[in-house]
């Protein structure tokens, strides 16, 4: 039960590297009954982002920048203990940071290329108003108090 249910893709070919994973296994906090207190199904994943071989250089300076105030000397920490097993807290962990992992490498999103607003619209929009202004100052008559 040691092999993990595949590989968790991060983006295109490039998967999370077992070998480069490290576990650490605790007692989960919270209810839970006798159950909780006699197994470590607390999951806490750790990743060296850093020193990571496995990641393009691109995709590594662009994490490294965008997960600066979740590192801790370069190594990224995730943490899962919603499930009773911890077999599934070990799934959850691992899913939860190759989510994190590709949101941090994707490519920026292209610029904004700034467009005119159709000079219709505008005038539309500035005849509408006067109509509106027209309707209200109408209703300010003396036979209206």
């Amino acid at each position: 039960m040691d092999d993990m249910s595949g590989p968790h893709l991060i983006r295109g070919s490039v998967a999370l590297p077992e070998a480069e994973l490290a576990w650490r296994f605790s007692r989960s906090s919270g209810p839970g009954g006798q159950h909780v207190n006699t197994t470590d199904s607390q999951v806490e994943l750790r990743f060296d982002l850093a020193g990571t071989e496995a990641l393009p250089e691109v995709w590594k300076q662009r994490a490294l920048e965008r997960l600066a105030d979740r590192l801790v000397d370069g190594v990224i920490s995730v943490r899962a203990s919603e499930h009773r097993s911890q077999w599934r807290n070990r799934e959850a962990a691992a899913v939860r940071l190759a989510a994190i992992l590709a949101e941090a490498t994707a490519p920026p999103p292209r610029p904004r290329r700034p467009t005119r607003i159709p000079r219709g619209i505008n005038e539309r929009r500035l005849r509408e108003k006067k109509q509106r202004s027209e309707t209200k100052r109408g209703r300010s008559g003396k036979y209206w108090g």
